[in-house]
């Protein structure tokens, strides 16, 4: 809470004057007199007036999310402390600026600071939590570009002009807002627009208390308050780019690091949770249509995805790999029957074409889940036995490549920890799945060249029995809303929903791991309902990392080091 005023100035003795109000703003403007103000409207800037980008949950686990939007986890700042983040949204400042950022704005909003503009009776705020010294050239830029014109424009200083020390971004905004009532003491009412919940709440209570103080120690009497809650636009960066810029924070930390500050180096590291035959985006759409789902299904009670038929349940030593053909191998299937297990796991049978071609699975048979309902788990439709043969019409061939589901995750540094073991966030996991665990115990599921597979029966031969289908799908538990509407393009996905990202100021949990090998068999998916038309950004990210790899390649031909700086794993700055 912002200090009790007196009533001829500050809570420091010193006056409230429109020229001590203007100390706190960027705009560079003459302000109104104080007796020509009657209404405030104050806009805050992330996900109220620009939908900026948040961490991925496509891209990172959950714990790097909540690790990257912290304040305090990275030495020269997070998410929300670092320019560039924000400068990379879209293609780049150099191509947006031009274009005002099209696209990236909440146009509601956008038409109401219009609206507020003209009124001659208004004092248009932008304020903001971002901090002053990294952000108010770009913010300065981006405001302009869009043609807004505000009075005050508000960001997060060290120090307020009256050396005022800031606890939180809201205590922050409530010393100013407090302020600027206090300086246009004729203001009749004021309108705050805020996306966060947390943050309306917390303004809203600010305002119950301030005019309870006034009602019994005035010093400029009661003001009509309203705080409007905007309903935030989530959208996420081009996920190489994202990676990149993250990877450059992470670089700037261990240099700190090696240069003297407190602290543990930091890597990327990506955690694989199945290796499949991964399908395209294409044809899981055609696959979707073998789920015969109840007709008074909700889509909120299903997960539909069809994306992949499973090797493993998790990354494949170099055992399996030499058996399905290693990474990028491609495998055409047919499909042969369909099954629905406890009316809670849509599922198909698939066989290889040609069924001689020879393949892995650790399910009793190759299988494609289909579809999951709420609280279904997929390693159940390994217990399907009796498959209904499909007609002719529905018997789809369709191609497949090996390749793994994969997030990215930031851990400390582990020189002990190989890269086969990088791979799992859980040491107990690492060591229960070491390298070469597979030529020990050998194989637990079934592989073989498909014969007498039709009908689902399964071929080759089964050892231990199948563990299922793979362990989770990388969903972000504990955040709002739905899954990314991708837009495809170099711009990035855009879309409602997503998840809830944190404060400027507010601690995220604590750290997970390390560097990335990029691969192109990669996917990043989560299926939404088949009635949707729906186009996932697997394709593009694949698309993507095969073109950074390329770079890669690029740099070390012309005799750099990309990505191989004394083993950590850094990616070169570009």
């Amino acid at each position: 809470m912002a200090g009790h005023s007196g009533s001829n100035g500050s809570s420091n003795g010193l006056p409230f004057t429109v020229t001590a109000l203007n100390r706190w703003s960027i705009a560079n403007k003459q302000l109104p007199p104080v007796d020509k103000v009657k209404v405030l409207h104050v806009y805050d800037f992330d996900n109220t007036l620009f939908n900026s980008p948040l961490p991925n949950p496509k891209l990172w686990n959950g714990p790097t999310i909540g690790f990257l939007q912290s304040q305090d986890t990275l030495i020269k700042g997070g998410w929300w402390h670092d320019s560039r983040i924000l400068a990379a949204t879209g293609e780049g400042v150099e191509r947006e600026e031009p274009r005002a950022w099209e696209g990236w704005w909440n146009e509601r909003i956008v038409e109401l600071i219009q609206l507020s503009m003209k009124q001659k009776d208004a004092l248009t705020v932008l304020l903001t939590g971002r901090g002053e010294a990294n952000f108010a050239e770009l913010l300065r830029k981006m405001v302009a570009s869009k043609g807004l014109d505000f009075d005050l424009i508000i960001l997060k200083p060290a120090a307020g002009p009256n050396n005022q020390r800031f606890s939180s971004t809201i205590h922050f905004k409530q010393v100013f807002l407090e302020t600027m009532v206090e300086t246009y003491k004729g203001a009749e009412e004021i309108k705050v627009y805020e996306d966060r919940q947390k943050h309306v709440k917390g303004f809203r209570d600010y305002f119950m208390d301030y005019n309870r103080r006034q009602n019994v120690t005035p010093t400029r009497g009661p003001i009509t308050a309203e705080v409007v809650q905007v309903a935030d636009g989530v959208t996420q960066l081009d996920p190489v780019k994202e990676t990149v810029e993250v990877q450059r924070l992470i670089n700037d930390h261990n240099l700190a690091i090696s240069q003297g500050a407190r602290g543990r180096r930091l890597q990327i590291k990506k955690t694989v949770y199945y290796t499949g035959y991964l399908i395209s985006n294409t044809d899981t759409q055609r696959l979707l249509s073998l789920a015969n789902l109840p007709p008074t299904m909700p889509d909120t009670e299903m997960k539909f995805l069809a994306n992949n038929v499973l090797i493993t349940p998790r990354p494949a030593p170099g055992s399996i790999l030499d058996k399905v053909g290693g990474m990028g191998s491609k495998v055409t299937w047919e499909v042969t029957g369909t099954a629905v297990f406890e009316n809670k796991i849509w599922a198909a049978c698939v066989q290889p074409v040609p069924i001689t071609k020879k393949y892995y699975t650790e399910n009793p048979v190759p299988i494609v889940v289909l579809a999951l309902r709420k609280g279904a788990k997929p390693i159940d439709a390994g217990k399907i036995q009796n498959w209904q043969p499909v007609p002719p019409e529905k018997q789809y061939v369709f191609e497949s490549t090996v390749g793994e589901k994969v997030l990215l995750r930031i851990e400390d540094e582990d020189p002990r920890e190989n890269e086969y073991e990088s791979l799992f966030p859980n040491k107990a996991f690492k060591r229960k799945h070491a390298p070469d665990d597979e030529s020990s115990r050998r194989e637990s599921g079934s592989y073989g060249n498909g014969s007498g597979s039709g009908g689902g029966r399964g071929g080759g031969y089964q050892q231990r029995g199948g563990r299922g289908n793979y362990r989770g799908n990388g969903s972000q538990r504990g955040y709002r809303g739905g899954g990314n509407r991708g837009n495809g393009g170099g711009r990035g996905g855009r879309g409602r929903g997503g998840q809830h990202y944190r404060s400027l100021d507010d601690v995220g949990e604590k750290p997970n791991n390390t560097p990335p090998t990029y691969n192109a068999a990669v996917a990043y998916e989560d299926f939404p309902p088949l009635q949707k038309q729906y186009q996932t950004p697997q394709q593009l990210v694949q698309q993507q990392f095969e073109q950074y790899q390329q770079y890669q390649q690029q740099i070390q031909a012309k005799g750099g080091n990309a990505g191989k700086q004394g083993g950590t794993g850094e990616l070169q700055y570009f």
